[in-house]
């Protein structure tokens, strides 16, 4: 039986873009992203439309494994941005991190108090409750230095470089980011 047939049949083998991606718990960009490099095999449809075998993708699952299986450092992603939060949270995924995440403030502030995390990723500027007066309540709760900070901004000066020195934040990046230097910059405050 050739692919044809068993797609209009809806064989459970042959997924779509979003039933791999759901299979998967990433987005739809992201598993494309994967099938561009190599890492995810995907079939084309004469209209050139992405299949995927649910067998492959659970070998793909087995080989990134330890990064699935969220055993290493605990990072807690904050950032208002939905597609900032799922790009950086894959980086850091494949890198070995067990990284959560948080669309605001408070439900930042209700992940700390869940589980502590080994470092936190926090976003300057956010609606409500701003990176800078989060930061100033993990360290009011938990003690300075006791939650390692490491700010990021759309807004890149001296002046915000200058104030996550001096509010005890471990770092400071610019965003939009270079992805590699987020994840040195991790990587020197959280060692995988």
């Amino acid at each position: 039986m050739g692919y044809r047939e068993e797609s209009r049949r809806g064989d459970p083998e042959w997924l779509t873009l979003g039933q791999a991606a759901r299979f998967l718990g990433v987005a739809q960009s992201t598993i494309r992203k994967w099938s561009d490099q190599g890492r995810v095999p995907a079939f084309y449809t004469p209209g050139g439309h992405r299949r995927y075998r649910r067998g492959d993708l659970e070998a793909f699952l087995a080989r990134s494994g330890p990064a699935r299986q969220q055993s290493g450092p605990a990072v807690l992603l904050v950032d208002d941005d939905d597609r900032v939060r799922e790009l950086v949270r894959v980086t850091l995924e494949m890198e070995g991190y067990d990284v959560q995440e948080a669309a605001s403030a408070e439900e930042g502030m209700s992940a700390i108090e869940q589980r502590k995390p080994d470092l936190v990723l926090l976003d300057v500027m956010m609606p409500h409750v701003d990176g800078w007066e989060m930061l100033r309540r993990i360290q009011e709760r938990y003690g300075a230095g006791a939650i390692p900070v490491v700010m990021f901004s759309g807004q890149v000066d001296e002046e915000a470089q200058r104030q996550a020195a001096t509010s005890g934040a471990r770092g400071f990046v610019g965003k939009p980011f270079d992805l590699q230097a987020l994840v040195d910059q991790t990587k020197s405050v959280v060692p995988v």
